[in-house]
């Protein structure tokens, strides 16, 4: 069943604009607009305020991620497996990458929703953007795009003209998983990294004949008109050539690569038994000099670039580890006064639905002796006041943003925290981090419902599920519902605000 009809419906959003919506922003939370089914039919704020909205086609939405154009902002959202009717074409379409213009976030405008390729794919969850004059040997007049194409390949877009992207090449396609099947099959792609400045590609993949369906594939895409593979990577024991049974840890993959610097972490299992992974980028790049053939996986070719590893318990994973580096800790002295800290994402996966499993947290660990990786706190959202336990769909954690931005960085973090929205997190001494502000989005009509089963009684919500979020240039935060209610465009307001320092 549907929730009761108190919902806002989509037309009327539209119709009204922007300016509507920010005011309905402006009312903050109100336990009164709470409709009988848990969910919130007017968006709930804290130092936060909506910017800008637009449905997406009602597309379940997974990854933005915003280029500036010399001044034009352009968000790419990636998405879900589904399908949607396109109204630009009056055609149902499976859902690939939506580009928006969103120089003026009060209007963001949709550009072109472009399906994935072939009939066999389904979604494009992850895009990178590089300008060509940022790449070692790219084309100065184009702008590139690398996506995912569903869960089959790896490809190469021209996005010079946002609103008419152009396919170049298949970068690679994905293979077969000789023992692990995930729920989408044998093959698998996942979260990608494409830094500009090296033009490194951090894919997340199946290559041939590994044991599970999510291994890092590293590619020089510095020309990327001359894609070249340099190797897989994995935990020991998911090489092709491994013997016995899997390792305990990580069965589920690779999650995300997150490259900086000379250091690139890894993190396995996002919601479940994980693992924390830091490996020295050269020596991954480069392999052992000792080694007859320093990219074949191996056992101490996996095990060479390892710098630490930390393993998490059964019921705690890393989705994304991001790198905070130079922090001056309020009081600490001494060798104590600047450390350098890692902030770490548990996902929440389905069984969260209705606080059925135990609570996932974001972690902040201590990285100054990078051998040594150590949790020093957490943070999470209670379950109460928000009634977040009743709302439906997951509660908890799922990512942090992207992007570095001067004014963020090691300031405040921005956390996707399903059905609790947006969340802003004031970690200037990442011993105590402190929730500073909120955004969680009222539900439309095209709020999907998530039905949950016990003791033999269906019960059905819907919810909203801020899936992940990105900050840009300018410090708007760009949040995106798995659950199809579409993009948010959130602007900081009061104290969090004043924590960033933007005008």
């Amino acid at each position: 069943m549907r929730t009761s009809a108190d919902s806002f419906p989509k037309l009327m959003r539209r119709l009204l604009g922007a300016g509507a919506a920010m005011a309905l922003a402006a009312c903050g939370a109100d336990p009164g607009g709470r409709t009988s089914a848990g969910a919130a039919d007017t968006p709930e704020a804290l130092n936060m305020r909506l910017a800008g909205l637009h449905d997406l086609q009602g597309r379940s939405a997974y990854q933005p991620v915003v280029h500036n154009y010399a001044g034009r902002h352009i968000l790419f959202v990636g998405h879900h497996a589904g399908e949607a009717v396109n109204p630009a074409t009056g055609v149902t379409e499976r859902n690939g990458m939506s580009i928006l213009d969103v120089t003026d976030p009060a209007a963001p405008e949709l550009l072109v929703h472009v399906p994935p390729s072939g009939l066999d794919a389904n979604g494009t969850q992850h895009v990178q953007v590089c300008a060509g004059a940022d790449l070692p040997n790219g084309d100065p007049a184009i702008t590139y795009l690398v996506r995912t194409n569903g869960q089959l390949s790896y490809e190469l877009w021209d996005v010079s003209d946002p609103a008419a992207p152009a396919f170049l090449a298949t970068i690679a396609e994905t293979g077969e998983s000789s023992r692990r099947e995930s729920s989408r099959g044998t093959r698998e792609t996942h979260k990608l990294q494409w830094e500009c400045a090296s033009g490194i590609g951090y894919f997340n993949g199946t290559p041939e004949g590994w044991r599970v369906t999510r291994v890092l594939q590293v590619f020089d895409l510095g020309n990327p008109a001359e894609p070249r593979h340099i190797r897989d990577f994995g935990l020991v024991g998911w090489e092709p050539t491994a013997q016995g049974p899997m390792p305990a840890n990580s069965i589920s993959g690779l999650h995300q690569a997150f490259a900086h610097g000379d250091r690139l972490y890894l993190g396995y299992g996002s919601g479940n038994d994980g693992t924390l992974q830091i490996i020295d980028v050269e020596s991954l790049l480069q392999g052992d000099p000792n080694s007859d053939d320093p990219m074949l996986p191996t056992r101490d070719n996996l095990l060479y670039p390892q710098i630490a590893r930390l393993d998490m318990p059964r019921y705690w994973g890393v989705h994304t580890a991001k790198p905070m580096l130079d922090v001056e800790v309020p009081g600490h002295v001494d060798d104590g006064a600047v450390r350098d800290f890692l902030i770490v994402a548990s996902e929440s996966g389905p069984a969260s639905e209705l606080c059925r499993d135990v609570f996932d947290v974001v972690f902040l660990l201590d990285i100054t002796e990078e051998d040594k990786p150590w949790p020093v706190s957490s943070w999470e959202v209670p379950p109460e006041p928000g009634g977040f336990c009743e709302r439906g769909g997951r509660f908890g954690p799922h990512s942090m943003e992207d992007a570095f931005h001067p004014n963020f960085d090691r300031r405040l973090m921005v956390v996707s925290y399903f059905n609790a929205g947006v969340r802003a997190v004031d970690i200037r001494n990442p011993f105590r981090p402190v929730e500073v502000g909120y955004f969680v989005p009222g539900i439309t009509d095209a709020t999907a419902e998530f039905c949950v089963t016990e003791a033999g009684v269906e019960t059905c919500r819907q919810a909203i599920q801020t899936n992940n979020v990105n900050v840009d240039d300018r410090g708007y935060i760009y949040a995106v519902d798995r659950a199809n209610t579409g993009l948010h465009i959130v602007e900081l307001t009061g104290a969090a605000r004043e924590i960033v320092g933007l005008d």
